[in-house]
């Protein structure tokens, strides 16, 4: 109910203040579990999105918002889920969460980066997008969000004004052949891999094959390609 009421009240104050344009949107199913796996530039992203759809969508949120009561009040009003990002049992507890979502036949929306791009670069992304998208059989639409970087730097507490947000929506990617194959981490980095492509086609931003830093200079450690995959993030807080 609080969602609803938020988004009725927020929208037209957004669209007053932003010029919003929408691309693809045709391609979000009307009804159905789908998984909105989004590029993420800036705090404003989990805004904007649910701002032009029609469903409801739910992200996981890093804990830290619900600790503060100046913004703990507004993500539990937009139903979204704590998770703490040490991983482990806690990032094992989002996984869960995300699937009673789709379980349910809604859209769950996931920052594959699992964390904002501290350069505006397209970063690699984690595979919890593809393990959630084999073993609740589920397709993913990519989502790419351009104009909140600019609007609302990462430090940047105050968003700027008058300023334009593009989102484009993918056609729906499903990935039944891999079903049989659903904890294969091959098959997990592939589909991965399939989706950031795709972000990247819709993005125009450059790609780097480099996990994102939570805390880094910008540029920092971007030049150096990874070899080696460390153990993925099963799921992206967004923060």
């Amino acid at each position: 109910m609080l969602y609803w009421l938020l988004k009725g009240i927020l929208t037209p104050v957004l669209r007053f203040f932003y010029r919003v344009r929408v691309e693809g949107l045709e391609h979000l199913p009307r009804s159905g579990s789908a998984i909105l796996a989004s590029n993420h530039l800036s705090f404003s992203d989990s805004i904007f999105l649910p701002l032009v759809l029609r469903r409801r969508v739910t992200f996981v949120a890093k804990a830290e918002y619900f600790d503060d009561p100046k913004t703990a009040w507004f993500f539990r009003a937009l139903g979204q889920i704590p998770v703490k990002r040490e991983g482990g049992s806690a990032a094992q507890g989002a996984i869960d969460a995300a699937r009673e979502v789709l379980d349910r036949g809604e859209l769950f929306g996931i920052y594959p980066e699992g964390t904002r791009s501290p350069d505006g670069r397209l970063h690699r992304g984690h595979t919890g997008v593809a393990r959630l998208a084999l073993h609740c059989r589920t397709p993913v639409l990519a989502v790419a969000m351009g104009g909140t970087a600019e609007l609302q730097p990462i430090g940047q507490v105050r968003p700027r004004v008058f300023m334009p947000v593009t989102l484009r929506f993918s056609a729906p990617m499903t990935f039944e052949r891999y079903y049989d194959r659903a904890d294969d981490p091959r098959v997990l980095r592939q589909i991965t891999d399939e989706i950031m492509f795709e972000l990247r086609q819709l993005s125009g931003q450059e790609y780097v094959d480099t996990y994102a830093a939570r805390k880094a200079v910008v540029g920092a450690a971007a030049e150096t390609r990874v070899r080696s995959t460390p153990p993925p993030e099963p799921i992206a807080a967004a923060g």
